[in-house]
């Protein structure tokens, strides 16, 4: 017999869709303007890595055949199709948005002016900066005298050139330049007629005021010249085989991805036609699904970075808040009390980074062990840690390897941990450590005692002013029991039975399904009876998971009121005319961006809260080392349901996670709720309230 699936909205289509919410915050004109630059960036960047990864991993199951498509309800053809589209849709969508803000740039008296634009003394300044600064990082390439095409780099910009002599038209040649933005920045000011004003020249249009001298050397007098950028395949395998170390493999999988498959080639869509024909002749590249026309402009991903100092009105990004419970005493003397929870950017970050720093010169405390994921270039994180070790405390770190894009910075945080003495232990074959969890052991009164924290997010400080998450400090005994074997089970993976003992904390690989399972069946149990409210709130990233998808539906169905937050994709079809109540299905994009993950269910007016590392994927749920804590504390409890229930209540920016993918925003007659500014306001009071009744 074969089990009917659950219908889904195909996974990337549904990415594609939190994209378009990312482009929507670009478009919003009650976004201070330098944000809204900074959302065109990320929408770009979103989109490049969503090209580099699941739409290579499409074209691979094109080639793979059968076997690899047997997971996809929809055919890896059709979904191709469907992103063409939306893609060239919204690329449409995003050049409209980029003309309007540049009409308001210039309002603002901040012009992006082009090589063709400059008046003399910004003529003087370009050749000076040229000359001085930027020619030794010029390469030009003559790319048909060179028989093998050279390997162009992924995340590049290209300036295609074709040069020609004003008396023999017909006789083009073709130049490659890469323009060399990771080391100059892709910015470049130049002096203003006017002290309010602000003249920004980007890089590869100070490459094309200099055509002429770059090229004098032939003889050319007439030049025309194009941006390109080529998307390549990201993904990195990692082979079976068994002699070779993982870190070997690792820095062969890097190599390898710098000559990955290309999966899209974008293009300035007034290209010469005739560069543009070779251009795809050598790089090999196919008509469908490959090729986007564009702007002149492209890497918009760099304009995350643009000038902050150009705009008249200031960043005014609310300042982090001290948590009122460890205002003036050590954060370790507090987690001996009671627990903590800290919601940054919120609160601010560092008292993870005092914790470690306290376990680093505290006699009693004998080993560090934590997880590190994603880090900071100058991480705070592991100064402490190597600080510990100095001071003769045992100290042992998991650094994921496969994090993706940071393999490369991981490999040398590696090498500098286990040159002080670190213990790093590297992951788990074909199994990413993506828990956000750290027990610190101390000796009190003759008595080990474990301290430490969970959390939903990075353990990086640069992110965390930017990133939404939860981290739960606690010294609860049965945790942090459960913490280290989480560790001893990194440390020796076979060893299955270090999950299965887990009493508090829920676990992935194995547990975290099944045991939501069980906490849904019970609501649904609740909702069958009379006089009984059913309820389950979830917030997340992502839901694309069928199982759980399915188990839903059938909460629904009976009769269980399911609210969902979900910052990206939603696969599961939150209308339906046999659900007793309608689905609530809201998606938030905002100044921060909503990365944890908290569920509620409601458990007869007994709410069991838990908080966690893992989306509701199969990755998440069967591929990695996740782990869902059970919140106790009252006090923090209710906080989170507070917390939710004012993103519940957006009606700013939140958006229906409807069939239609609409993303139509939530409106309401009611006063406005921005939950981002109310969840601020709503933590704030509690520093009053702190400081009047001495309790949290």
């Amino acid at each position: 017999m074969t089990t009917q699936r659950t219908k889904t909205i195909p996974r990337d289509i549904s990415w594609l869709s939190f994209n378009e919410r990312v482009l929507q915050e670009a478009a919003d004109p009650s976004v201070p303007l330098r944000e809204r630059v900074r959302f065109l960036g990320i929408f770009s960047n979103n989109l490049d890595e969503f090209f580099r990864v699941r739409v290579a991993t499409l074209k691979r199951m094109i080639e793979f055949g059968s076997k690899a498509n047997m997971h996809l309800e929809t055919d890896p053809d059709k979904i191709l199709e469907m992103i063409q589209l939306e893609v060239l849709n919204q690329q449409s969508e995003f050049s409209r948005i980029w003309e309007g803000i540049v009409d308001e740039l210039k309002a603002e008296k901040i012009f992006l002016t082009t090589e063709k634009e400059l008046n003399p003394t910004q003529q003087e300044f370009v050749k000076k900066y040229y000359d001085e600064e930027l020619s030794s990082n010029v390469i030009p390439l003559m790319i048909e005298s060179i028989p093998e095409f050279p390997n162009l780099r992924d995340k590049s910009i290209y300036l295609a050139v074709v040069m020609w002599k004003k008396d023999s038209p017909l006789k083009k040649k073709y130049a490659l330049i890469e323009v060399p933005s990771r080391i100059m920045g892709r910015f470049i000011q130049l002096p203003s007629p006017k002290s309010d004003e602000h003249y920004i020249l980007l890089l590869e249009d100070a490459i094309r005021y200099n055509l002429p001298d770059i090229f004098s050397y032939f003889g050319y007098d007439q030049y025309n010249s194009y941006i390109f950028k080529l998307t390549r395949d990201a993904e990195i395998d990692i082979d079976n085989d068994i002699s070779t170390s993982l870190i070997q493999k690792i820095e062969k999988g890097l190599k390898n991805r710098r000559k990955g498959k290309p999966v899209r080639f974008v293009y300035d869509r007034e290209m010469d036609p005739g560069l543009l024909e070779y251009l795809i002749r050598r790089l090999g590249l196919s008509r469908k699904g490959s090729l986007i026309p564009g702007g002149r402009i492209h890497n918009f991903r760099h304009f995350m970075d643009f000038p902050d100092n150009v705009f008249r009105q200031k960043s005014k990004r609310r300042r982090s808040i001290d948590h009122p419970l460890l205002l003036k005493r050590r954060v370790s003397d507090v987690l001996m009390e009671r627990d903590v929870m800290l919601h940054v950017p919120y609160h601010n970050f560092s008292p993870i980074i005092d914790l470690l720093r306290e376990a680093a010169i505290d006699p009693d405390v004998s080993s560090i062990k934590i997880t590190c994921y994603r880090l900071a270039s100058q991480s705070k994180i592991i100064n402490a840690l190597i600080n510990a070790v100095r001071n003769g405390k045992q100290v042992t770190v998991m650094l994921e390897l496969t994090a993706r894009f940071d393999e490369e910075a991981n490999l040398e945080w590696k090498e500098r941990l286990e040159e002080e003495g670190v213990n790093v232990l590297i992951g788990i074959h074909r199994m990413k450590v993506h828990s956000k969890i750290c027990v610190i052991r101390k000796r009190v009164n003759d008595q080990n005692i474990l301290f430490g924290f969970v959390g939903t997010g990075n353990l990086n400080e640069k992110t965390a002013r930017v990133y939404a998450d939860h981290f739960l400090l606690t010294s609860n005994q049965r945790i942090m029991s459960d913490v280290n074997r989480i560790f001893h089970f990194i440390a020796d993976p076979r060893n299955g039975q270090y999950l299965r003992d887990c009493r508090t904390l829920i676990p992935s690989p194995w547990y975290i399904r099944e045991e939501m399972i069980r906490l849904i069946d019970t609501e649904i149990r609740l909702a069958r009876k009379p006089k009984n409210h059913a309820g389950i709130t979830l917030k997340m990233n992502s839901l694309s998971d069928e199982i759980l998808i399915a188990k839903l539906n059938q909460a629904a169905r009976a009769g269980v009121e399911v609210r969902l937050i979900i910052r990206g994709i939603c696969c599961m079809y939150t209308q339906n005319a046999k659900f007793r109540f309608p689905v609530s299905a809201v998606s938030i994009v905002d100044e921060y961006l909503e990365h944890a993950r908290v569920w509620v269910f409601n458990n007869k007016g007994k709410p069991k809260v838990y908080i966690s590392s893992a989306d509701w994927m199969v990755r998440n749920l069967d591929h990695r080392v996740e782990v869902t804590c059970p919140v106790w504390d009252e006090q923090i409890k209710q906080e989170l349901i507070d917390i939710l229930n004012i993103q519940l209540h957006d009606n700013v920016k939140a958006r229906w996670l409807d069939n239609q993918l609409s993303n139509e925003y939530v409106r309401s007659s009611r006063k406005k709720i921005r939950s981002q500014v109310e969840t601020y306001q709503y933590l704030l009071k509690k520093i009053t309230t702190t400081s009047e009744t001495g309790s949290h």
